[in-house]
């Protein structure tokens, strides 16, 4: 008998939001987290707007002690925190670090995208530069190497089952998650935190500004910037954050008497192989509706039975096609399409975090019953025009809510897929 996967504990620090109870509310209300940032007028960006987690310094303050903060910077902050809030969300205590006790049956597997490149700019190349290597610190290493997220959270946890980091672009929190999901299942662990996390640098931004795939035309009006599914869509925008959501096999989770917040009932990830109009920067469109179907096909539910999606849905070309991609996948046509809306419209593309940051919302959605607004769409995709109806434009309240989709499609033509489930006691 297959072992069952389900969340117990999240922790999320987003761009219009902290904390899951602030999270819940930004959703609800449609409350952006896109600003206006100077340092990217001054840098003569084309975006000058962006979404980064407000008041950050103050909250990791509180949880670490200077000792410790002089070894985080921002993307390996904001995971320590998210990881620590699904830690205790889950029923479970941080441990003082003379315990020598550890979690032999956790682990962890907390990604990013490109990580901590303000470290690497700001003090590994000038400081090598100007031949000042021995002031570099004992920490730099464990600042910049790509594990350096988890490898911070596996040892505050005291976690001793397989921790590591994985990478694949905008598809790298929900891959952490199936990669997590697929752990536990073959009874490797018995629960393991699973995220990602992208610090805010102009230097992690300014590739894609030189693409022109980030918008432009509204640096005076931030809150509208991000337009997922709009004909007035000019690109995404960057942002940065962290989520990170404890999964625990069911048996385990019943065991310890604590919340269940969801299901996770299958999860799959390809690539589209760069043909077909795949390629380093597209989908191929092929290689989309196959991890769609391998999801469903893991989940061993029907198309049907999705009730709503929560989309990548990034603001730009690509989100008519994403539309008509899972249209195809699913054999649902405008007439009985689920609901669809996109977390990005409030946040901005989060980059490695986007998946987890996103995933948190799909949980909560589920957990409370409510579809959050996609924002800034009131003027739909042309090609997607038959699909508005199943777009929300403000908050739903859908108790009768069940199953919802969640999807990441990255830089590199590589997909991941989930589907979640609204918890119902047994």
């Amino acid at each position: 008998m297959r072992r069952r996967i389900v969340v117990t504990g999240m922790g999320v620090v987003a761009p219009n939001a902290y904390g899951l109870e602030d999270y819940e509310r930004a959703l609800r209300e449609g409350r952006s987290g896109i600003r206006y940032i100077p340092e990217l007028q001054s840098l003569n960006f084309g975006c000058q707007v962006g979404g980064v987690p407000q008041n950050f310094e103050e909250v990791r303050n509180r949880y670490f002690n200077s000792e410790k903060l002089m070894s985080m910077n921002d993307n390996i902050g904001y995971a320590s925190v998210s990881a620590i809030d699904a830690w205790k969300d889950a029923g479970f205590e941080v441990s003082d670090p003379n315990d020598q006790q550890v979690h032999w049956d956790t682990g962890a597997i907390i990604g990013s995208g490109i990580g901590g490149m303000d470290t690497i700019v700001k003090t590994v190349v000038p400081m090598v530069s100007e031949g000042k290597v021995k002031r570099l610190g004992s920490t730099i290493v464990e600042q910049v190497m790509n594990s350096g997220t988890s490898a911070t959270v596996g040892g505050l946890l005291a976690l001793g089952n397989q921790v590591t980091s994985n990478s694949s672009a905008c598809s790298t929190g929900n891959e952490a998650i199936v990669e997590a999901m697929m752990r536990i299942r073959n009874g490797l662990a018995t629960r393991m935190l699973a995220g990602g996390s992208e610090g805010p640098s102009p230097h992690i931004w300014a590739g894609f500004d030189a693409m022109r795939v980030i918008a432009r035309k509204y640096n005076d009006q931030p809150e509208k910037a991000s337009r997922p599914m709009s004909a007035s869509a000019n690109g995404f925008i960057p942002g940065s954050g962290a989520a990170v959501l404890l999964l625990e096999e069911l048996e385990a989770a019943k065991a310890r008497g604590v919340r269940i917040y969801a299901e996770i009932l299958g999860g799959y990830v390809n690539c589209g192989g760069h043909r077909n109009g795949g390629s380093m920067t597209a989908p191929n469109p092929e290689g989309v509706q196959k991890c769609i179907q391998g999801a469903i096909a893991d989940a061993g539910i029907d198309t049907m039975e999705i009730d709503a999606i929560n989309g990548h849905l990034t603001a730009t070309f690509a989100d008519p096609v994403e539309v008509k991609n899972w249209s195809s996948a699913l054999g649902r046509g405008p007439e009985n399409f689920p609901y669809i809306n996109s977390t990005k419209s409030m946040v901005g593309h989060c980059l490695g975090a986007a998946g987890s940051i996103e995933c948190v919302a799909v949980v909560l959605q589920l957990y409370k019953g409510f579809l959050h607004p996609s924002i800034n769409c009131e003027d739909v995709h042309p090609d997607i025009a038959l699909f508005a109806d199943k777009i929300p434009q403000r908050a739903m309240e859908l108790p009768e809510l069940r199953i919802i989709a969640k999807a990441g499609f990255g830089f590199g033509d590589v997909n991941s897929c989930l589907m979640f489930k609204k918890w119902e006691n047994e």
